[in-house]
This record gives structure tokens, sequence and C-alpha cells, in this order.
């Protein structure tokens, strides 16, 4: 693995919970679902009612990919440390803060022009030994069919 995600420490090879950084985890969930922004979230992790500890220390990116990190669900990896409920809750936060922000850019359907493929050639009569002059020749003969719409 190259890196770990924040809330764990590899011991023997094994992806275990780190409890103090988990806990951070999921404050940072509990703080942008109850309305802070990723960074200020990010900041408070860290503050509780007993110990009042420091936070994560993350800009708004680094929160945003903490919260989208699935390996906090668990996998055959690493062990839950969140529950798919509040995974799914920040991210339809996540998404309606960003469409409200005008951040979510669908892609445009642009209109391409038709190009049309139908043409005709005339009959290849005449032979050239120089390949180049044949095919100048050849090219020659080529009519496009125009559509009536002027395309």
């Amino acid at each position: 693995m190259a890196h770990t995600p924040y809330g764990y420490r590899i011991e023997n090879g094994i992806a275990v919970i780190d409890k103090k950084k988990a806990e951070k985890v999921r404050n940072l969930y509990k703080g942008y679902l109850s309305g802070l922004s990723l960074s200020v979230a990010a900041k408070n992790a860290g503050i509780d009612a007993y110990h009042g500890t420091a936070g994560i220390d993350a800009y708004h990116g680094t929160a945003g990919r903490m919260l989208r990190n699935e390996h906090y669900l668990g996998d055959d990896y690493y062990p839950a440390i969140i529950d798919k409920e509040t995974y799914e809750k920040a991210e339809t936060e996540r998404i309606k803060r960003a469409k409200k922000l005008g951040r979510i850019f669908e892609p445009k359907i642009e209109d391409k022009p038709t190009i049309s493929k139908k043409f005709t050639i005339g009959q290849v009569i005449q032979k050239y030994t120089n390949p180049f002059t044949q095919a100048e020749f050849v090219y020659s003969l080529i009519e496009s069919e125009v559509q009536q719409d002027g395309s």
C-alpha cells in the first residue's frame, strides 16, 4: 500500500484502527453533516467535551477526499470506521452543496455537423507508374454527393 488513510495504522502488515484518529474521522463527518464547511469540520474534529485535542490539519480538498474515502466503510484490508448511512448522508450533502454553489458541471452536448460520406468515383481508366501521380488522378475522379439542405 502506497498510503495508509488517516485513521489507520499498519501493525505486522495488517491495517488496524488508530482510535484517536478514527474518532477525529467520525467527528469530521459529524461536523460536516451539522453544517460546517469541510476545513472547519476538519479543524474541529479533535474537539470533544473531554479532551479538546487538535483537529485534523487538512485543507478543504483534503477533507473532501477524506469524506469520499470508501476505505472508511471497511473493505478486505481496512476495518470500518464509519457506517454506510453516515457515508451516504455526507456524500448527498456534499453534492447538494456543490450544486448550490454551481460546482457541478454537466458536459454540454454539442450538435456536431454531419459529414456526408457518400461519394461517387468515375471509372479509373488511366494507369500511371508513379504511385503519387496515380493517386492524384484517382482523387480527381471523386465526386461528393451534396445533400439538398446545403450540407
